[in-house]
């Protein structure tokens, strides 16, 4: 049975005691101030974040996968990054992926008890048919949770590589991961409710994850996402800004570009560079 005691994210933080006394605009100060708090626990687990971006890009650029697995929150949460990356880079959906324990339906209910079940995320991986070439990141705050440990753990012996992601260092998760990423975020502002700091560190981390290793693998130019898909109007007329930024023509010209190339920004500039429209 795990020991939850001593987890500093399951102590009662001081500074909110007696937040149900506070005035609203007192209120939402306190948890601007605690907010403020994640960034600086995040900068402190920055070598481990750039080694996990690392070992993703590497695995991707050899035809790897990456997977999150998680429940409750932390589940969400990364099925919230992976769900992402396809729009916005290019990628497939295969690419990233986010197994969620207790299967879909906890992304829109919550489904606690799942967590608990050792077999869970093992058996999400393998209905995914996750292999020793991919990279799996864990994530949960407590580091405790026996369907991501186990995960992590049934990865390893793969020889995939793993990452883990909880905010209580020490906890079994970061110890059975090859990469520990352990930002120490504190009591949480409502006893226990770790949906807020640590959720918020996971999905700062989880940003820097995905985005670093697209930026590894040649998704991105400059800091533009010239992979992603223009699906929608607000979109297109990004897609139409990044061409104009890149390459200086006009708007004219970048609409008529990015039609005549597929709607792929990448290869709207590349075709301007070589001729392909007036300024």
């Amino acid at each position: 049975m795990a020991s939850y005691d001593t987890l500093a994210t399951e102590k009662q933080n001081p500074k909110t005691a007696h937040i149900d006394e506070m005035s609203t605009l007192d209120m939402v100060r306190v948890l601007n101030d605690e907010d403020k708090l994640v960034a600086q626990a995040v900068e402190k687990v920055l070598p481990a974040v750039a080694q996990a971006i690392d070992a993703i890009a590497a695995a991707l650029t050899k035809g790897g996968r990456l997977f999150y697995v998680g429940a409750g929150t932390s589940g969400r949460l990364g099925v919230l990054d992976a769900s992402e990356c396809p729009p916005t880079y290019g990628v497939s959906y295969e690419t990233v992926q986010g197994v969620m324990i207790g299967g879909p339906e906890a992304v829109f209910r919550s489904v606690e008890g799942a967590e608990d079940d050792p077999e869970a995320g093992i058996s999400g991986l393998t209905e995914r048919g996750f292999t020793a070439a991919d990279v799996l990141v864990g994530i949960s705050a407590s580091g405790h949770a026996p369907s991501v440990v186990n995960a992590i753990r049934w990865a390893k012996n793969l020889g995939a590589v793993t990452v883990g992601i909880a905010t209580n260092p020490g906890t079994p998760l970061p110890e059975a991961a090859d990469i520990a990423i352990t930002p120490v975020v504190g009591p949480e502002v409502i006893y226990g409710s770790t949906r807020m700091k640590s959720g918020t560190a996971q999905k700062m981390i989880l940003n820097m994850l995905s985005t670093g290793a697209m930026v590894k693998t040649g998704r991105v130019w400059r800091n533009y996402m010239v992979n992603m898909k223009p699906t929608n109007i607000k979109l297109r007329r990004r897609a139409e800004r990044m061409i104009a930024a890149a390459t200086g023509c006009d708007d004219d010209a970048a609409a008529r570009l990015l039609v005549e190339n597929g709607d792929s920004i990448r290869a709207a500039i590349e075709a301007y560079e070589n001729g392909g429209a007036k300024k």
